[in-house]
């Protein structure tokens, strides 16, 4: 007897990722399942997927339990998307879906996938995913470091010790930290020549440099409007019929927001063009907080042009 063959189902794939379990639904054949979220669970789930045609397996970021899922996905060949939590939230609101257990979120998941058909998410090399780690890990430091010497000025003397001991141990887990940092960077070879030109801008150190190359690799290819958004410093109107609301920042994307913030404040103070920008916006009655967002603006979109034409920094 003459063997049939059938072609596979295109299908679309929610996966709610969780520390423990993966629950799992397949759109177009409304079926869910649950598998541990290790090893010999995501072998299960990729046998059982191996039956279809996957058009997109989509899973939320989670920062980190979607790793081992999403990396062996990507070595089967499947098109990964990691969809931001907010996206999936959105869609859920406009589909009046207010219930949430595990199941209904994978098959919620599911539908977006295959409603919106989000783009898939290009992999990320190890050495790119230890860097982001190393960045994220040195802004947990930081922020540590910051708490402790706020805490010696509220605590007062009795415990300022204590506080410049915890100091003293974050500053060596910060250097330990930025020098694993550094030795991967110089790893990723195709940074150096974007790396020379953003560090050639006065204010621009290493850890605004690495976060762009890690955090925005699209920096160079937009125009300044996009990139703006895309870092989230570009003001939105807020306006509805007669009401004019006032212009805010809103969205993008946060760690790059942050580091970007702390390097505009030294270059008020040792860049020419965003000192002059700064002082002729509070020289006209600006507020110093609607100034500094106005120059990080400004700083990205001028480090924008640098990277798209390959140009290293010139004050004239």
């Amino acid at each position: 007897m003459a063997n049939l063959k059938t072609s596979k189902t295109s299908v679309n794939v929610g996966v709610d990722v969780g520390k423990f379990f993966l629950d799992v639904y397949i759109y177009e054949k409304g079926l869910y399942f649950q598998v541990p979220n290790a090893p010999l669970g995501i072998k299960q789930l990729l046998k059982r997927l191996a039956y279809y045609k996957v058009l997109r397996i989509v899973m939320e970021a989670t920062g980190r339990y979607e790793f081992d899922l999403a990396q062996a996905c990507y070595e089967k060949g499947l098109p990964v998307v990691i969809a931001k939590p907010i996206s999936v939230r959105k869609f859920a609101g406009a589909i009046e879906q207010l219930a949430k257990t595990d199941k209904i979120d994978a098959e919620l998941i599911a539908n977006f996938a295959a409603t919106i058909k989000p783009k898939p998410t290009p992999q990320k090399s190890k050495n790119l995913i230890i860097i982001k780690d190393l960045l994220a890990r040195r802004r947990q430091l930081m922020h540590m470091r910051t708490q402790e010497l706020n805490r010696i000025k509220v605590m007062g003397k009795s415990f300022e010790s204590s506080c410049k001991r915890v100091i003293r141990l974050l500053d060596k887990e910060i250097l330990k930290t930025e020098t694993k940092l550094q030795m991967h960077v110089d790893q990723q070879s195709e940074w150096a020549e974007k790396q020379a030109i953003l560090e050639s801008a006065p204010g621009v150190g290493n850890t605004l440099t690495y976060s762009i190359l890690a955090d925005l690799p699209e920096i160079g290819t937009l125009s300044s409007n996009k990139i703006s958004k895309l870092v989230g410093v570009a003001p939105l109107n807020q306006d509805s019929g007669i009401f004019k609301g006032k212009r805010r920042i809103k969205g993008g994307r946060a760690n790059i927001r942050t580091t970007l913030y702390m390097a505009t404040l030294s270059a008020t103070q040792c860049n020419p063009v965003i000192k002059a920008f700064y002082k002729k916006l509070l020289s006209v009655g600006k507020l110093k907080k609607v100034a500094i967002t106005a120059c990080m603006r400004k700083f990205i979109t001028i480090l924008n042009a640098m990277v798209r034409d390959n140009a290293a920094w010139s004050h004239s």
